[in-house]
C-alpha cells in the first residue's frame, strides 16, 4: 500500500498512528504541499479535493484521513483499535465525526494562524480568525474534558481508533497555542496518547523556517 502524505499534516498524522500502532508497511511518499504539488494534476486525479493523506492499495484509491484509518483496520485482524460489534463500532464512529465536524476544525484554525503563517512567512495571525478558533474550541473542548472524566480513553475504555484521530489534531497544541490549560483531563489523554509506540514512531521532523512559503494546509 502506498501512502500519499506530508510530515506536518494532522490529516496525515492520524493515519500514520493507526499504521505504525498495528504494524501495518506503507510505502510513504511525500507531497510537497508548500510547493503546491497537492494542486498539481497528479495528486488531484488521486483526490479531487487536492488534499492529503490518500491511500493507494492496488486498485483502489482512498481518501479522507478517517476513512482510510478505519479501512487499515478492517485489514489487520484481530485488532482492537476499531470494535466489530454494532454499538462499539457506532461509538467509535461518534467521536470520528465529532472530531471532523467540532474539534479539529477549531484546532486546525489557530494551527494555521499561530503556526503555519508565521513559519511560511505570510503572518501576521489574523486576530478575528483567532478569536474565531478560540471561541470555537472553547464551545467543544467541555466535551471532550467531560468525556474523559471518568476514564483514560474517549471511547470503549481503550485506545481506538478516536483517540488517535483526535490526538492528531492536537499534535501541534504547544506552537498553535492551542488553550488546554483549563482542561486537565484532556492534558493526561494526549499525555498518554503520545506515550504510545505509535505517536513517537509518527513524529513528524523539525521543519525548517520558510521564506515566502504557501502555507501547508494540515487538514
Amino acid at each position: 500500500m502506498k501512502l500519499y502524505f506530508h510530515p506536518m499534516s494532522g490529516s496525515s498524522r492520524r493515519v500514520l498512528l493507526v499504521a505504525a500502532h498495528l504494524e501495518i508497511p506503507l510505502e510513504r511518499i511525500v507531497v510537497d504541499l508548500p510547493s503546491g504539488e497537492h494542486r498539481g494534476g497528479a495528486h488531484v486525479a488521486r483526490n479531487p479535493n487536492a488534499r492529503v493523506p490518500v491511500l493507494e492499495d492496488g486498485g483502489f484509491v482512498l481518501w479522507e484521513s478517517r476513512a482510510i484509518m478505519q479501512y487499515l483496520a478492517e485489514q489487520t485482524p484481530g485488532q482492537t483499535l476499531y470494535p466489530t460489534d454494532a454499538c462499539g463500532r457506532a461509538d467509535v464512529n461518534r467521536w470520528l465525526f465529532w472530531c471532523a465536524a467540532h474539534m479539529s476544525l477549531a484546532n486546525t484554525i489557530l494551527v494555521v494562524e499561530n503556526f503555519v503563517k508565521p513559519l511560511s512567512g505570510r503572518g501576521p495571525a489574523d486576530p478575528s480568525e483567532v478569536a474565531r478558533g478560540e471561541t470555537l474550541f472553547a464551545q467543544h473542548a467541555p466535551v471532550l474534558d467531560a468525556q474523559l472524566a471518568g476514564g483514560r480513553w474517549i471511547a470503549q475504555d481503550r485506545l481506538t481508533l478516536a483517540d488517535f484521530s483526535i490526538a492528531a489534531s492536537f499534535a501541534l497544541a504547544g506552537p498553535a497555542r492551542i488553550p488546554l490549560a483549563r482542561y486537565p483531563n484532556i492534558q493526561g489523554w494526549l499525555a498518554r496518547v503520545q506515550e504510545t509506540e505509535a505517536w513517537r514512531r509518527t513524529a513528524p521532523p523539525p521543519s525548517p523556517q520558510r521564506d515566502n512559503a504557501t502555507p501547508v494546509p494540515l487538514e
